[in-house]
């Protein structure tokens, strides 16, 4: 939160904080303030708040509603829970996984640090590669050829081709050796694209292996806080005490599921996975709102756009900004599920200005910088958002989705938004 130091301060909620916005909205309600009563009206579903009966239990409704919470109640309940978590934390004792040997797996390494200082003592491992950009296929080199992209689009910066496969290549090495290493393997994951292709990864090399005696997962779509969830490393290290109490066994049907899942990713033919996006995979219920997300970033059946590409243009439509703003925009207030890190960003953006006629004209204002440039759309670039003219007949570079290769030069798998369906064209 603004002024503060602690860089977990907007999910550590403060229960007299809390009453003291209720309050404010409360004054501000009874004063007439329009955005106010709005707020009131959304949370108690009245279309227009009378000021002179709205009481302090209104407005702290109302306050809860905002924040994810049924109740007052249930905000009080979670505020005094994660107080005691924090403190436990502080208290002598067992590690909170000590019961039996545990692997963490996490799609990246941003709750390690989290879970050593919340006590966690198992052994952690990144499996870090981001499959909704770039390809993710089923063949034999499928990892080699996911260090080649990687290598090629300059994800880390000074790392090459050998060692991006050596790193890719050890993961798959600790998982492939996980179930016999560890009693008990525990994914941690959210609800975007990026965490869910990546447990669908590990659901299936359990399912054709074998899972280790105790498999379970924690998987996270909100978590209370003055700022928008993302992900699971905006969190404190109490939080992930309170998460780990939310753990799930991953059964037969969440393996099968997983599996099924992953072979349609790897597939170059993409009905598939819209069929599982159909199902709302119960059983992983946020596999098929991610599998959608990655759906979306197939050509558009109307302008030939992924959806990302789509929403950057519609920023630049209105004004030109700088790229930075372009990320903040896009993906912190546009994007419906963020997914992508700063790196894949530009490499999508870096791609767009491929096509020919550019779509955007840009302004280097430091060249080191590349988030500074600035960026003004062009009459060819409104013209493809508007549907007038079709993105692939701008002959952009060749990209991959999972296993499906998006060529300009060949008929493609697109993805109609309004049926909900993939089409060839």
């Amino acid at each position: 939160m603004p002024g503060t130091s602690d860089p977990y301060a907007s999910f550590r909620l403060n229960l007299e904080q809390q009453r003291k916005r209720a309050k404010d909205l409360l004054r501000a309600v009874r004063a007439g303030d329009a955005a106010a009563r709005r707020r009131l009206a959304d949370a108690v579903a009245l279309p227009g708040p009378d000021a002179a009966t709205i009481k302090l239990a209104d407005a702290q409704f109302a306050i809860a509603r905002e924040l994810g919470f049924r109740a007052w109640r249930d905000l009080r309940t979670h505020v005094m829970a994660q107080a005691a978590a924090r403190e436990a934390i502080t208290q002598p004792g067992p590690a909170v996984d000590a019961d039996m040997p545990t692997l963490h797996v996490r799609c990246g390494s941003d709750i390690k640090g989290a879970l050593e200082a919340a006590r966690f003592s198992g052994d952690f491992l990144a499996v870090w590669d981001s499959f909704p950009v770039g390809p993710v296929t089923d063949a034999p080199d499928w990892i080699a050829q996911r260090a080649r992209f990687h290598a090629d689009t300059g994800t880390v910066r000074d790392v090459g081709y050998d060692a991006f496969l050596a790193e890719l290549t050890d993961a798959d090495r600790r998982l492939a050796a996980s179930a016999k290493s560890y009693p008990r393997v525990v994914i941690w994951t959210e609800h975007d694209s990026h965490d869910q292709l990546s447990l669908i990864r590990c659901l299936a090399h359990y399912a054709r292996t074998g899972p280790p005696s105790v498999l379970e997962l924690i998987a996270v779509n909100h978590f209370p806080g003055s700022q928008r969830f993302i992900g699971l490393g905006q969190l404190p290290p109490e939080a992930m005490w309170l998460l780990w109490n939310r753990r799930e066994v991953i059964d037969a049907e969440r393996l099968s599921v997983g599996a099924a899942a992953w072979a349609a990713l790897t597939s170059g033919d993409p009905r598939a996975l819209a069929a599982i996006a159909r199902t709302r995979t119960p059983a992983l219920p946020h596999l098929a709102p991610a599998v959608h997300r990655h759906l979306q970033e197939l050509p558009s059946s109307v302008n030939g756009l992924s959806l990302t590409q789509s929403l950057l243009l519609q920023i630049l439509a209105r004004e030109p900004a700088s790229v930075g703003d372009l990320w903040r925009v896009s993906q912190g207030k546009l994007e419906p599920m963020p997914f992508l890190g700063d790196t894949m960003f530009l490499h999508i953006l870096d791609q767009m200005a491929r096509g020919h006629p550019a779509v955007y004209e840009r302004s280097v204002i430091d060249p080191a910088g590349p988030f500074s440039d600035r960026l003004a759309i062009t009459q060819t670039g409104r013209e493809v958002l508007q549907g007038v003219t079709d993105w692939l007949s701008l002959r952009p570079p060749p990209r991959w989705l999972g296993g499906v290769r998006i060529d300009p030069s060949t008929p493609n798998w697109r993805w109609d938004e309004a049926r909900q369906e993939v089409t060839m064209a």
